[in-house]
């Protein structure tokens, strides 16, 4: 499966949102899976957006003849659009489906792993990180993905916000030093998305 993640700062809120509404156009293109997203957290001016594909080549084929006319309706209501491309690898729980209408926030990781430590990095994730989140009162599901360049994203979906705090407060920190997590990470960056059920597909 293919994950598409963007992530963009929005200037016109209303006009993106109805825009964010046509992205319906999906639903019947091939090898499409699902797609949903919502509004940061911390940055209230930042949208992000996740979709799911089948293959690399049933999105490949959707960039070439679909993508700009349903995009068209977003044109000049949004800037700094940052769109990356994983491939999952596996998942966070067990039997991750690109759903949204049960989540009440997705947390999003991106993590660029430092060279020669992206075999340890994946090994923590499965063997430190993926239990604990799995146990958390509140946690639905996840997906770990890789892109080229030793990137990682790892997106999980919780029933509530305060699930997620509680989680983070209690556990973060110490799996952080059981995994080593400093020594492989170069860079890392987040984000809680409140996510808006209107723009699920």
């Amino acid at each position: 499966m293919l994950v598409k993640w963007i992530r963009c700062t929005v200037v016109d809120r209303r006009g993106f949102e109805r825009g964010q509404r046509k992205w319906a156009g999906l639903l019947g293109e091939p090898g499409f899976r699902g797609q949903g997203g919502g509004w940061s957290r911390l940055r209230p001016d930042v949208a992000h957006v996740f979709a799911f594909w089948e293959s690399r080549a049933f999105y490949d084929s959707f960039m070439a003849r679909s993508h700009d006319r349903l995009a068209a309706a977003q044109v000049g209501t949004y800037r700094n659009a940052q769109v990356k491309l994983f491939d999952h690898r596996f998942d966070v729980k067990t039997g991750f489906e690109p759903r949204f209408g049960d989540a009440d926030v997705a947390r999003v990781a991106h993590c660029r792993v430092r060279e020669g430590k992206v075999e340890h990095f994946a090994l923590m994730q499965e063997k430190v990180w993926n239990p604990a989140m799995a146990g958390s009162p509140g946690m639905l599901r996840g997906m770990f993905g890789e892109a080229p360049g030793h990137e990682f994203l790892i997106l999980s979906m919780w029933n509530s916000a305060a699930e997620h705090g509680k989680y983070r407060a209690e556990r973060v920190e110490r799996l952080g030093l059981r995994a080593q997590t400093e020594a492989d990470v170069a860079a890392m960056t987040g984000d809680v998305v409140q996510l808006e059920s209107a723009w699920t597909v």
